[in-house]
């Protein structure tokens, strides 16, 4: 089992956040990490398949790996 790396707990604490506005979000992706929504979900979806991050913020990680799970449109 490898560590987590510091940008991989940057990005978990950071999908931890609460926003009212998907704009707002967007932005804070842009500004702090330097990439697109897109990618950034991308990066978040590959590090909950992972035994690290479950230990790293396990209430975070199932509750976003439920909500990966749901049928769109729920």
């Amino acid at each position: 089992m490898r560590a987590l790396s510091s940008d991989d707990r940057a990005l978990l604490d950071f999908a931890d956040k609460q926003w009212r506005y998907a704009g707002r979000q967007a932005d804070a992706i842009m500004a702090q990490f330097g990439i697109s929504v897109t990618r950034y979900w991308q990066r978040v979806n590959r590090l909950l398949d992972t035994e690290e991050a479950l230990a790293y913020n396990p209430v975070l990680v199932n509750r976003l790996r439920r909500l990966r799970e749901r049928p769109l449109g729920r």
